[in-house]
C-alpha cells in the first residue's frame, strides 16, 4: 500500500516580492508565484500523482496554490480541509514591515534572532516552536492516519507551518530545520512506511 503525503508551499506572493513578513496577512499571489503553482502541478502530474483529499489553511496564497495544481492535475473538485492549524507563522507586530526597514527599526541582530532563532517570538507573534505546537497535534490528529490509512494526501500550506511538519517527518533538530529553505511552489514528496516513518523523499524542482 502506498501512503504518500505531499507538502507544497505556496507561489509567490505580492509581500515576498516586496521583502515585507506576511504572517496571517492575506496578500495574493504575483505572476511569478501562479506559475510556480501550475508548474507544481504538472510537475505532479508527470509523476502520476492522484490525490485522495488536500488540506490547506484558512490563508488565500495556499488556497490560491492548490487550486491551481489541482487544476492541472485535473481534480479541481477534490475533497479540501482548511484549517488555521495550517497558517503561516504569525509574525505579530513586524507584519506588513519591509524586513530591511525591521533591521533598521530593531537591529539587524535582533531581527535575525527573532527569523531564525527555534522559540524566540517576535512582539506580538509566534516563534517556530509555537507554530510547531499548533501545527503537529493537526497534523498526527487530522492528516497523518489518512496517509496511514493508504489515502493520497497534498498540504499547501507556508514556509514555517511546513517547516514544523519537515522538522517531525526528518527528525530534523531545531538547529537543522532553521537551516532549511522550502522554496515556493516545489512539491516536497514522502512515502511513509506502516509506522509514519519516511521510507523515501524526492523534492520536484525544476
Amino acid at each position: 500500500m502506498e501512503r504518500l503525503l505531499v507538502l507544497v508551499r505556496h507561489g509567490q506572493s505580492e509581500w515576498n516580492l516586496k521583502n515585507l513578513f506576511t504572517g496571517w496577512a492575506n496578500p495574493g499571489l504575483t505572476e511569478k508565484g501562479v506559475e510556480e503553482a501550475i508548474a507544481a502541478g504538472d510537475r505532479l502530474k508527470a509523476k502520476g500523482a492522484r490525490f485522495d483529499i488536500a488540506f490547506t489553511s484558512l490563508l488565500s496564497r495556499a488556497q490560491r496554490t492548490l487550486t491551481l495544481m489541482l487544476e492541472q492535475l485535473d481534480q479541481p473538485d477534490l475533497r479540501t480541509i482548511k484549517n488555521q492549524a495550517l497558517n503561516e507563522r504569525n509574525y505579530g507586530d513586524l507584519v506588513g514591515l519591509n524586513k530591511d526597514d525591521a533591521r533598521k527599526k530593531w537591529g539587524d541582530e535582533q531581527v535575525h534572532i527573532w527569523r531564525r532563532s527555534f522559540d524566540i517570538p517576535p512582539p506580538g507573534g509566534e516563534s517556530l516552536k509555537d507554530t510547531a505546537e499548533r501545527v503537529l497535534p493537526y497534523f498526527e490528529k487530522e492528516i497523518l492516519p489518512r496517509v496511514l490509512a493508504g489515502e493520497k494526501v497534498i498540504v499547501a500550506a507556508h514556509g514555517n507551518s511546513l517547516r514544523a511538519l519537515v522538522m517531525s517527518l526528518e527528525k530534523l533538530s531545531p538547529e537543522e530545520i532553521l537551516k532549511k529553505e522550502i522554496a515556493t511552489g516545489v512539491p516536497l514528496v514522502y512515502r511513509l512506511n506502516a509506522d509514519g516513518a519516511v521510507a523515501s523523499s524526492e523534492v520536484l524542482g525544476q
